[in-house]
């Protein structure tokens, strides 16, 4: 919905005064007013509108926050619906993908900014449990499709699709190429794209590609839809960060230079499947305070398994990042103890070069038969850090899903030092883990400290 200078009413009502737009609303009729909250034409911003121009891929890149899904549930509602609400659309056949079949069905479909929350009631579609489909009234499917089981594109076929979340896909290049050839229906099929910016080939490779356009977005342009709270907290928490330009601003970060750990490697060494393992370690880098403003308190679960006889044949997973901010000693404490209950671990290893006996001494007050390791940090965090980024090149380290605080953190240490914000207490915290599990092994068989206060 456009003026003929080519703005949207949205754009005009935004510089308008008040009493502009009471009278612009008193000028619609009645059932205009009905419609208006599933006008999203009316209502878009400016990322969240399709290009023109012959395009076969559109990406919308934006922060959390930004409008993404809505924008993805609008647009699928434009390519299905007709006129009426039993009219043909341009598309007949959606395939709805995402990271798993749990999230296209509570966030594509049924989450607050998705297609069931975004259609109007007389032409909102059906869901079908049993063959994960939406149906709408004028015989339109869209079907719910895993991008962890790219093989599942093989038969259907489709006129377009909607991907959401493409660069958290663990099997981003396979499902991406299964797809394509999946989109055969229609003359023209094309393909949504709604994501935060992650540095992979898949995603970087349709960026380049000659026949896609990127729409993009930082959270912040979504202001007036999100919590004054989620935005003070996430800017003041994350800005200036590498984490921050990626998950607030949009950006698709680069490796640093001279990066331990490249985000492709990270990329390769993800996995869901965790075997049952050996020994679990939760490892532990104090804060200097427990302020607000203070460096967080890096805590990481990580264990390994034994898959031989040699020296070499340990693999190590890394399970949690439980790293907390502006806690006090006895919070992040109890933290701590809490994580190592849940994981069943075998040891706490914390740094205690700032902490001294405190670290000991507070971990003991939430637990006093608590195993336990104090070590010393007797050189520099990027030498610490260089035998465990060896690991990961050797493929002998693997990240469970959700650890995207940590490897951003961990995007930042470089055989310099560390470019990022303030302290790498993730990263430190990990280093410990790692190095306690398979760098040094005699650790490993040390008695653990296990004394009553």
């Amino acid at each position: 919905m456009k003026t003929p200078d080519g703005k949207s009413l949205t754009d005009l009502l935004g510089s308008a005064s008040e009493a502009e737009i009471e009278d612009f609303l008193a000028g619609l009729s009645d059932q205009t007013l009905m419609a208006l909250p599933y006008l999203f034409e009316f209502w878009a911003l400016p990322h969240q509108r399709a290009p023109g121009g012959d395009w076969a891929s559109w990406v919308i890149m934006g922060g959390r926050g930004a409008g993404k899904t809505r924008a993805g549930a609008e647009w699928v509602r434009q390519q299905v619906e007709g006129a009426e609400p039993f009219d043909k659309g341009s598309c007949r056949r959606v395939a709805l993908v995402g990271e798993t079949l749990d999230q296209v069905r509570e966030v594509m479909v049924f989450g607050e900014s998705g297609i069931m929350a975004c259609s109007p009631p007389d032409r909102k579609p059906e869901w079908h449990a049993s063959r994960r489909v939406l149906v709408w009234p004028n015989g339109a499917e869209a079907w719910a499709m895993s991008a962890s089981s790219p093989e599942a594109l093989r038969g259907p076929q489709f006129d377009c699709a909607w991907a959401d979340e493409l660069g958290k896909w663990r099997r981003g290049r396979d499902c991406w190429d299964m797809l394509q050839f999946a989109l055969r229906l229609g003359d023209k099929p094309r393909t949504l794209v709604t994501t935060t910016p992650r540095n992979i080939g898949v995603l970087k490779e349709i960026l380049k590609a000659g026949d896609t356009v990127v729409t993009h977005a930082p959270t912040e342009a979504n202001r007036a839809n999100l919590a004054p709270g989620f935005l003070k907290k996430v800017y003041t928490d994350y800005s200036g960060t590498r984490l921050g330009q990626q998950e607030l601003d949009g950006r698709m970060l680069e490796d640093a230079e001279g990066a331990l750990w490249p985000m492709d490697r990270l990329e390769a060494l993800r996995s869901a499947e965790v075997p049952e393992l050996d020994r679990i370690v939760v490892a532990v880098d104090p804060p200097a305070s427990g302020k607000s403003t203070a460096d967080a308190c890096g805590i990481v679960v990580a264990g390994m398994q034994k898959i031989g006889s040699g020296p070499q044949d340990w693999r190590a997973w890394v399970l949690e990042d439980a790293s907390i901010r502006g806690a006090s000693p006895a919070k992040w404490a109890a933290h701590v103890v809490e994580a190592a209950r849940n994981w069943q671990a075998d040891r706490v290893v914390a740094e205690v070069n700032q902490g001294g006996d405190m670290v000991e001494s507070v971990l003991r007050q939430q637990d006093p038969l608590l195993a336990y390791r104090g070590v010393h940090a007797t050189r520099g965090k990027s030498v610490r850090a260089e035998p465990v980024a060896a690991l990961y090149e050797q493929g002998r380290v693997f990240h469970a899903p959700g650890l995207q605080a940590l490897e951003a953190q961990m995007g930042d240490m470089t055989l310099l030092g560390f470019e990022g914000k303030g302290s790498p207490d993730r990263v430190d915290a990990l280093v410990w883990a790692l190095t306690d599990l398979m760098i040094d092994p005699a650790a490993q068989f040390k008695r653990p400290q296990i004394r009553r206060l």
